[in-house]
């Protein structure tokens, strides 16, 4: 190296001045390089082993965090060397968690199965790894929401955790320091405590259940997922075409997550008031899932499923919320409050008959009381039998109301030639005709003076259809009577496989339509209606819920024997002998447009 020389100093202090330049130069080199390993550490890529010795941290002194180099702010680096896994259990789930993230891979409800008998986990694996594992966190920068679901936080504890228990995740890097802590207790309900700093300054950061839940395929197909959200009194449930991804919701919100039909996710906020909910909505490719992700769940019709998801927080970085998941069983949501006092209840979807829907439930639960008061088992015969006996209750308690349908029969068919007098009186005018409004004023007047009512023989069926339009969505709405079997019948949610039940309903159907009598109605329109309305009613229940069909089954049955009996009555053979007696007058009439020829003698 060739010499440096200052003029204006003698040589005896060139070697001097030499050895101080070089001690400040490797100095500030070796500043620089603390300097730079303190911003931006290290991060050891995540294998797959899970050892609890591994869970390592390089977290400095915690006597200064922070320390301040000018105007930047450089927080002190947290982060575990490997990536571990922690289990929290009671009996209710087995929640398992991984460091890379300080999220769940793994939320298995231990009471329920999916529909190849595994162990049924609410986290979609497929969707997960695409878009996001459940208590990630979701900020408006898609680089930070990276950084956070891909960094190794140092848990507070390893292995397994019996709940009551309490777990944090903590992470620092730069000026960014992160705190998760999930507290558990023995119930479906986790809370959460997390906060995002930035440079010491709090960054907005929602807890997310980004990816839908575990069980989107059923035995019914498509679980038909929805965002659920609740403020102010009101409920809504929002379906996958009305979702629009990304979209910031403010509330206040009760509650706000996601479900389908059996099962939720469901944020509770602890500051209602100040909650805002963000939405997701993806498509994922069932075929492009891995067979072990789907957990033997069977291929749907379509292979683009919707998949939805939510994110809950509050305006501040710091925020604590409660978080449901499982079931949507009634006992369950009424025993499970909001911040504001209210129960989940209207988690709980019963459609557009509703109110009937639930209180049809109600009954058929009181009576599985009844038959399994100490039952708590999901798979057993006593629901098959709940609804048989449920259904024969209802039908005894109608059981009046058809035999004074069947008496305003009877008085209409004692009328019957009187108005079909009148009728031929007014030569049968169209319905645009004025002088149809003084026929039908003169029917009227004729029925209201014989006491008979137009609608005293269709109150029974005013009343059973929307009984049967209620049970037609509740059996699929209740997660009591998934994969509840009955003989041959695996689920009485699913569709009988056999399909026993549907053509036994075609036959049932027709048999209580032939013992009914329809006094009034065309004879022709009669026979027609003998066979569409059986035929119907076997399409109807083909390929859905096995639940419906025994109970319209038994129904029938019951209206057969019924009607049997009935017509046995006085009341009975008096009808009969008139729809005789109409008969064959009829068939002693001359048929419109036909002439007798007289012969010649």
């Amino acid at each position: 190296m060739p010499e440096i020389r200052n003029p204006n100093q003698g040589g005896s202090q060139d070697n001097h001045a030499f050895l101080v330049m070089m001690i400040v130069m490797l100095g500030v080199i070796f500043g620089l390089q603390y300097w730079r390993a303190q911003r931006n550490p290290q991060i050891v890529p995540p294998t797959h082993a899970s050892q609890p010795a591994a869970a390592a941290s390089t977290e400095a002194p915690a006597a200064n965090p922070t320390s301040v180099v000018g105007k930047v702010s450089v927080t002190p680096t947290v982060a575990a060397t490997q990536a571990t896994t922690t289990v929290v259990q009671n009996e209710l789930y087995r929640i398992t968690f991984s460091n890379q993230g300080g999220q769940v891979i793994s939320w298995i409800l231990r009471k329920y199965k999916d529909t190849a008998g595994h162990p049924l986990d609410l986290v979609h694996q497929g969707a997960a790894r695409r878009f996001g594992f459940p208590l990630s966190l979701y900020t408006y920068d898609a680089g930070l929401n990276d950084q956070l679901a891909s960094a190794l936080y140092v848990a507070s504890a390893t292995g397994n955790l019996d709940a009551p228990a309490t777990l944090t995740f903590k992470y620092a890097e730069g000026g960014l320091s992160v705190t998760k802590t999930f507290t558990f207790g023995d119930t479906y309900v986790i809370h959460a405590d997390t906060e995002v700093l930035r440079d010491g300054v709090p960054v907005r950061a929602l807890l997310a259940w980004p990816a839908g839940l575990g069980d989107t395929v059923t035995a019914m197909g498509y679980a038909g997922e929805q965002i659920d959200t609740n403020g102010d009194g009101k409920t809504q449930h929002l379906a996958f075409k009305k979702i629009s991804g990304g979209n910031t919701l403010s509330g206040p919100f009760d509650f706000a997550g996601v479900s389908d039909q059996y099962f939720g996710a469901v944020f509770l906020p602890d500051h209602p008031e100040q909650a805002t909910l963000v939405t997701f909505e993806h498509t994922v490719d069932i075929a492009q899932v891995k067979p072990s992700d789907r957990s033997g769940e069977p291929t749907p019709p379509t292979k683009v499923l919707p998949v939805l998801g939510t994110a809950v927080g509050s305006l501040s970085a710091h925020d604590q919320i409660n978080l449901f998941v499982g079931p949507k069983a009634i006992n369950v949501l009424k025993n499970i409050h909001t911040a504001n006092g209210n129960n989940l209840e209207p988690l709980l979807d019963f459609g557009f008959f509703g109110p009937i829907g639930k209180y049809l439930f109600l009954g058929l639960r009181m009576v599985h009381s009844w038959i399994a008061p100490h039952d708590s088992t999901v798979n057993n015969y006593s629901w098959g039998w709940a609804i048989i006996i449920f259904t024969m209750l209802i039908y005894i308690v109608l059981l009046p109301l058809r035999v004074q349908g069947m008496k305003s029969a009877l008085k209409m068919q004692r009328i019957q030639p009187q108005i079909d007098a009148i009728k031929a009186k007014y030569k049968n005018p169209k319905p645009t005709d004025p002088k149809a409004g003084e026929m039908n004023a003169e029917i009227m007047a004729m029925q209201k003076a014989n006491g008979v009512s137009m609608l005293g023989g269709c109150i029974p069926s005013l009343i059973q259809l929307p009984l049967l339009f209620a049970f037609f969505t509740m059996m699929t709405k209740v997660v009591e009577l998934r994969q509840a079997h009955f003989f041959w019948l695996p689920d009485l949610s699913a569709a009988d496989p056999y399909h026993v039940l549907p053509i036994l309903m075609v036959v049932t159907s027709f048999l209580a339509q032939f013992y009914t009598p329809s006094p009034g109605v065309d004879p022709q329109q009669q026979k027609m209606m003998a066979f569409i309305m059986p035929a119907f009613s076997g399409y109807l229940t083909w390929n859905y819920s096995s639940g419906l069909a025994l109970y319209w089954n038994v129904g029938n049955i019951v209206m057969i024997v019924t009607q049997l009996v009935m017509n046995q009555t006085s009341m009975g053979r008096e009808m009969r002998e008139i729809a005789a007696k109409r008969a064959r007058r009829k068939a002693a009439a001359p048929k419109p447009g036909l002439r007798t020829i007289q012969g010649r003698r």
